[in-house]
Order: C-alpha cells, then sequence, then structure tokens
C-alpha cells in the first residue's frame, strides 16, 4: 500500500487535517510546536461515486473502496537538516512515504503560534522544501564520494549512476527540488535506490479559516501560494479548512451536508485532497461487480491486464487468459453489460492491454 505523509512547519493544522482525513482523533492538536513526535496513521478510504452505480446495476450485498495509508508527521523548522528541531528523525520519517502533502497556513489568527511569528504561507514552503534541498545535496555528494573509486575502476553501474547525481548536484545547489529537473525515465529509475526527498510527488494544501472557506479564492495567500506552486514547483493545491473537516467528522451525511450549506460550501476539501492524492501517487482504479460485492481496486499507471488481475489474487495473473472489459462511462450510458454488449462496447482484451481508469472488467483465468 503506498503511503502519503502530511508535513509542514509546526502549528499549521496538520495534526487536524489528519484526523479529519482519516476520521479518528489519532493525533494531538495542540497550540505548541511539536505536539506531535511520532508519526500516526491511518488509513484513509478513498472516495469514488461511481462504485454506487455498480452496486445497484449489479445488486451488491456490499461496496469495497480502495484505501491509502495517510502519515501526520512531526512538524519541521529552519535547521531540521542540520539537526534543529526533530532533525533528521523528521526527514527519516519523510524518506518512508511515496508523496508529501505539504499543509500551508493561509489565515491569520493571533490565538495560534506561528513559529516564525508571521503569516507568510510562501515562505513557509520556502522553509519546508530548503531544508529538504540540503538534505538531498548531503545526500549527492555522499553518493557522490561513495561512488569515486569504483568509477575509476570503470564500474558500469557506479559510473552512469554517478552521471546523474552529477546533474542534480548544481540543480539542488541551486535550490531547486529534484522533482523539477528534466530526467529521463531510466535516469529516474538509477536515482530511485537513493530515496531523495525532492524527488517525492508533492501537492500543497491550504489551510483557511472556516469563514474564509466559501471565499478562498479571494485569500491573497491562497492567490500566492496558487501562482508560486505552479511556477516553482509545478505542483498542485487544494484549498481545505482543518478545522471544518475536523468538525465534520462527528456529523452524519445529513448533518454535514446542512453544515457545509451553512458555511455557503458545496462540499468539503477532505474528498478532493484525497483523490488528488491518489493521482499523485500514480494510481488508478478499475472496478469488479457483482451480487456479493462492488469493488474499487488500485493498480499503478501503465499496468497491463494480467497485471491488474494479480492485484486480486496471483494465480489470475499467473493464468491469465483474457479480460472482459467496458468503461465505467460506456456502461453507465448504456445501463447494463447486455446492451453495452450489444453495442459492441463490451471488449474481450489481451494480455498486451493498459488497463484505463473506470475500466469494469471480469477476468478469466486458467491454473
Amino acid at each position: 500500500m503506498l503511503r502519503a505523509g502530511i508535513v509542514g512547519l509546526p502549528n499549521v493544522g496538520k495534526s487536524t487535517l489528519f484526523n479529519a482525513v482519516t476520521k479518528t482523533r489519532k493525533a494531538e492538536s495542540a497550540n505548541y510546536p511539536f505536539c506531535t513526535i511520532e508519526p500516526n496513521m491511518g488509513i484513509v478510504t478513498v472516495p469514488d461515486d461511481r462504485l454506487n452505480f455498480l452496486a445497484e446495476m449489479a445488486k451488491s450485498v456490499r461496496i469495497i473502496n480502495t484505501v491509502i495509508e495517510f502519515f501526520d508527521i512531526a512538524g519541521l523548522v529552519k535547521g531540521a537538516s542540520q539537526g534543529e528541531g526533530l532533525g533528521n528523525k523528521f526527514l527519516n520519517h519523510i524518506r518512508e512515504v511515496d508523496a508529501i502533502i505539504q499543509v500551508v497556513r493561509c489565515f491569520e489568527d493571533d490565538d495560534i503560534h506561528h513559529v516564525e511569528g508571521t503569516i507568510d504561507p510562501v515562505s513557509d514552503i520556502e522553509t519546508v522544501f530548503t531544508e529538504l534541498v540540503l538534505t538531498d545535496l548531503e545526500a549527492v555528494n555522499r553518493s557522490i564520494d561513495r561512488r569515486a573509486k569504483e568509477c575509476k575502476r570503470g564500474n558500469k553501474e557506479a559510473i552512469a549512476e554517478t552521471e546523474v547525481l552529477q546533474k542534480l548536484k548544481p540543480h539542488l545547489d541551486d535550490g531547486k527540488p529534484a522533482l523539477t529537473y528534466d530526467l529521463g525515465p531510466e535516469e529516474v529509475e538509477r536515482i530511485r535506490p537513493f530515496f531523495l526527498l525532492t524527488m517525492k510527488p508533492t501537492i500543497f494544501a491550504l489551510n483557511v479559516k472556516d469563514s474564509e472557506l466559501g471565499e478562498a479564492d479571494q485569500n491573497p495567500h491562497v492567490i500566492a501560494v496558487g501562482k508560486y506552486a505552479e511556477c516553482h514547483h509545478g505542483c498542485d493545491t487544494t484549498v481545505i479548512s482543518a478545522q471544518i473537516e475536523s468538525d465534520l467528522v462527528d456529523l452524519n451525511e445529513e448533518e454535514a451536508a446542512e453544515f457545509l450549506k451553512e458555511l455557503g460550501v458545496d462540499e468539503s476539501g477532505v474528498s478532493s485532497l484525497i483523490q488528488k492524492t491518489y493521482d499523485l501517487l500514480g494510481l488508478r482504479t478499475y472496478f469488479t461487480a457483482g451480487e456479493q460485492e462492488a469493488r474499487a481496486w488500485t493498480i499503478r499507471k501503465g499496468d497491463t491486464a494480467p497485471k491488474a488481475a494479480g492485484v486480486i489474487h496471483t494465480d489470475f495473473e499467473r493464468g491469465f487468459i483474457k479480460a472482459e472489459t467496458v468503461s465505467y462511462e460506456d456502461l453507465k450510458d448504456c445501463g447494463s453489460i447486455a446492451v453495452a454488449r450489444e453495442k459492441g462496447l463490451y471488449r474481450m482484451e489481451g494480455k498486451e492491454y493498459v488497463v484505463k481508469d473506470g475500466d469494469v472488467i471480469l477476468f478469466k483465468f486458467n491454473v
């Protein structure tokens, strides 16, 4: 299961957001730095309305969504790469996740302490990324030094790795994250074992006050971060109110909808954040639907039909014969498998077929 880590400066709403996303009260939320020390972990359901239609069509007894893991990681401060705050402990926790959700404080509140004393979300982002870049730069220099002898001996693997690291070094030295350097697919694979922190895909969660959520697009901090994220990091952003999301945890579906309506908001930001994180991890969803269950299955972008079948059971991949497939949109338009088959939209796909997000599949196999 892939993992996303919630990071940021202390007191920006990380733990409050984690509790909302996981619908738990695992993470302590307090108005002082480092109230989180060891990371909290929660399994998060990925919302997908498509399952409702499939369950109704197949008369399924239950619905099973796909899930991802979220980690609430302790706050970072300037100098973390040199051991300040929780230092290397914090950075090692980030190293263990597959994607980063950086919570950025975009609200003013004198009662909530800011570690830097002023509200400047762009500066906050730069503080976090500076520490990650410095950590990566140190790792790159160390790796180059370690491979020097092997390179002199003509070790092709060491030479190839060093060439990529040497490309990244000046980029990192300029304070830029490794992810923004234009590496080829083979080069990316070569440096994957180094677990560089700034190679991890990132999304910014812009935390606003509950009273400002309905007009967040006019918030100067939100506007500034949106422009900065696109220009300097090529990252997506999503607006949330961690406090609202935390309040919604204790409400049922109808109460939550009424609460959001009173605030002038159509839906909460958590669903959007979870879905964007899922996409950020390079994940895709296909479906199976029958009388027992309508279920979403997680695969990676580019996975072929046998690989997708193996997610259900290794026997499905080993004995794969074919995949009976129809896209969700086509199936919804037709209303049933029978009509989709009559219209020629229900297809037989072989081993080379790359499964698309939203495919509804029945696998045929023999072991």
